[in-house]
């Protein structure tokens, strides 16, 4: 008899508590410092490269003020939406370390996230960009490994984006210029250091995005049950389609 995990469309676990816990706290997160996040921005709409930028300083990107729509708060306020962003922003690195830390333990990283031999291999990566462009999503336990791309981009996620817009916002921080003044040499400047987190920023948008198409092609009440209770139930082969 096969085995639950190899019988079709069965029911299984597939994503940790932490796992959990850690993908609902930080998409909170992530929406309370994005959007206080361009509220501080607005006070000064402007970018430059290097140490200093003022208003008569050559700036390499000038916007108009982001609408309160997409700000918090929902009104021109500098004081407020610093007030949210330096609330959330504490939660966020200790739970992005947490979450490090954990995973290192129970080898969630080392299982899951983790590059295997021939994985990075030229036909092996190419495939998979095919079936991703083509929205041929893996069936039975397939389903649950990740692909290449998706390693790639959790790696890059979890270990470059979110460290970095956590490091340059640190850098922006006269305090923390003061205890540390080796992150403002390793940026190249407060305001080099402001433009790569308003780029890192927006980079963690875009991947937001399209992990929420993946979520609505693959099936959004199958993966949204998985990542709320850890349960999943394996998509079975589409008829005529092998793999």
């Amino acid at each position: 008899m096969d085995s639950p995990i190899d019988s079709i469309n069965a029911i299984v676990r597939r994503h940790r508590l932490s796992t959990r816990l850690w993908h609902w706290l930080n998409a909170l997160l992530l929406y309370i410092l994005f959007s206080s996040g361009l509220g501080i921005f607005n006070a000064h709409p402007r970018l430059y490269w290097g140490q200093y930028g003022a208003n008569f300083d050559h700036a390499w990107l000038e916007l108009d003020r982001f609408p309160g729509w997409i700000t918090l708060p929902g009104h021109y306020s500098l004081a407020l939406s610093r007030h949210w962003h330096l609330a959330a922003a504490p939660i966020f690195a200790f739970a992005l370390l947490l979450y490090m830390l954990w995973s290192l333990a129970n080898r969630h990283i080392a299982r899951d996230l983790a590059f295997r031999r021939g994985d990075l291999a030229p036909r092996h990566v190419w495939q998979d960009i095919r079936n991703h462009a083509r929205l041929r999503f893996p069936t039975g336990k397939d389903a649950l490994r990740y692909n290449i791309l998706q390693k790639a981009s959790y790696i890059g996620v979890i270990f470059v984006a979110l460290p970095l817009v956590i490091l340059t916002g640190l850098t922006m921080s006269p305090g923390m210029n003061a205890a540390w003044p080796w992150l403002v040499e390793l940026f190249g400047g407060r305001q080099s250091a402001r433009s790569i987190h308003f780029l890192t920023a927006f980079a963690l948008v875009a991947f937001f995005l399209l992990h929420i198409l993946m979520v609505l092609l693959a099936g959004p009440v199958n993966e949204l049950r998985s990542m709320i209770t850890g349960r999943y139930r394996l998509p079975k082969a589409k008829s005529g389609v092998t793999r």
